[in-house]
């Protein structure tokens, strides 16, 4: 059956020919999970979301009309079951995931040196980190588009919006996502330091440990009331500010490292 396309195996399943359909969920099984978990953003959720996907269309394929690809009927479900799991776990420890983790994108070329993949590895985890700390309707848009390549037309009816308005949407998620891999690469205007006498207690406070979100809250706090930090520390302001956009209790390594960076600059005259 390896050779018939997707609409003969949809005909050849409503006629009831389970093997047709196996055949076609087998086909879509890795973009379903790829989805699921740039997504959610961790493994666990996208085996939820990939499990859900394919049980619901293993049930309902009779509902599926053929008036779109059968991959973007797939999204739907698919984005339906992870819009779900997201607000089931709302506040939860979110797992990241990088990028290049096992069924997330294609295996490294074998011809890479280890230094090529460990630092294919850590921009595979600054994006994911990115991407992530979007907002839903901006990631999603985003994915959908950028990453596994529909068509704006295919993109909004996964979504349910007009084109116009995914258009839109995908601007504004490929400028933040440009704003935020600048701060996590270290790239943005130096600060001039202040030396605060509060966030250089921040900064011992967490020289032992890790950066969570409880550090970012209290930063935040910080920056929105001390009046030497208002303007000087604009850097570390926009890294506390994606550090509050993770979702979860979690703070992958990449913000953790550029919040570091970014209070050490604060704090150097």
């Amino acid at each position: 059956m390896g050779d018939k396309s997707d609409m003969e195996l949809v005909k050849a399943a409503k006629a009831g020919d389970t093997r047709a359909l196996e055949e076609l969920l087998s086909r879509h099984e890795k973009q379903v999970y790829r989805f699921g978990l740039r997504m959610c953003g961790s493994e666990e959720q996208a085996r939820e979301v990939l499990q859900e996907t394919l049980l619901a269309a293993f049930q309902g394929i009779h509902a599926f009309r053929g008036e779109a690809e059968l991959s973007t009927w797939l999204y739907q479900v698919a984005r339906t079951h992870c819009l779900r799991a997201r607000r089931q776990r709302a506040g939860a420890p979110v797992e990241h995931e990088p990028l290049d983790a096992p069924g997330a994108q294609h295996v490294p070329s074998s011809e890479r040196t280890p230094d090529e993949a460990s630092h294919a590895r850590q921009l595979g985890e600054v994006l994911h980190t990115a991407i992530l700390a979007l907002p839903d309707t901006y990631r999603e848009a985003l994915i959908l588009r950028d990453v596994e390549g529909l068509s704006a037309e295919e993109a909004a009816r996964v979504v349910g919006i007009e084109v116009r308005a995914l258009k839109s949407r995908l601007h504004r998620a490929r400028n933040q996502l440009r704003e935020d891999l600048t701060t996590l690469l270290g790239e943005s205007t130096v600060d001039t330091g202040n030396g605060c006498p509060e966030l250089a207690h921040v900064l011992a406070q967490d020289a032992a440990g890790d950066i969570d979100q409880a550090t970012c809250v209290r930063l935040e706090e910080h920056l929105a009331t001390c009046p030497n930090c208002s303007d000087a520390c604009d850097s570390l302001q926009r890294t506390v500010s994606l550090c509050r956009r993770i979702p979860g209790d979690a703070v992958p390594a990449p913000v953790r490292a550029a919040v570091r960076q970014a209070l050490t600059r604060a704090l150097t005259p």
